[in-house]
């Protein structure tokens, strides 16, 4: 006759050792920060041909990163595909209307005529990436909108999107790629 001992250890063995394979091919727990960083859009632009612009546009980016989580602007590598084209030229400045998304195209054109007549490059540069995320001008407008471009006069150097206009280029991204509104296409220029 078997010892009941045997089973009782029997059992063990066979509960730790199904215990230990089903541990071994679960699936892990999905972490909310990579969940997070997943719904995250990146567009890369690409400076090459904005001369004298570096960093304007450098600051203009790091406002747009420091104050919007569902999209990050990042430089392309030299070589690669950029969905922001950024030019320098002599005219005024202007650009695509967005939002742009991974694989689609905007042109940023900074326009030196606006800085011959006083106004800040950062705030231009910033500006008109706004235009790429999907913002329209709102001019007239305080110096307290970004969007509010030349009509808040030369002495205006705000170079930060306002709450609205945070909120409206977080809804433009959110959901990572889910919310796939295509650009306008229009191209906005930011002459007074």
């Amino acid at each position: 006759m078997l010892d009941s001992r045997w089973f009782k250890a029997t059992g063990v063995a066979v509960a730790l050792t199904l215990a230990s394979a089903t541990a071994a091919h679960a699936a892990p727990a999905p972490d909310p920060a990579v969940e997070s960083a997943a719904a995250v859009v990146t567009l890369r632009y690409d400076d090459s041909r904005a001369g004298g612009w570096e960093a304007a546009i450098a600051a203009g980016v790091a406002s747009w990163n420091g104050h919007v989580g569902n999209v990050k602007l990042v430089e392309a590598a030299p070589g690669t595909r950029a969905e922001i084209q950024i030019v320098a030229t002599t005219g005024w400045p202007q650009a695509t209307l967005g939002p742009v998304r991974p694989g689609g195209l905007a042109r940023v054109e900074l326009g030196s005529q606006a800085v011959a007549q006083g106004h800040d490059k950062t705030r231009i540069a910033a500006h008109e990436l706004g235009h790429s995320l999907g913002l329209p001008d709102t001019k007239p407008g305080p110096c307290s909108q970004l969007m509010s471009g030349s009509s808040a006069g030369t002495s205006c150097t705000n170079a930060v999107p306002n709450a609205a206009e945070r909120a409206r280029v977080e809804s433009a991204y959110a959901g990572g790629l889910v919310s796939r509104v295509p650009a306008d296409g229009r191209v906005l220029v930011d002459a007074p």
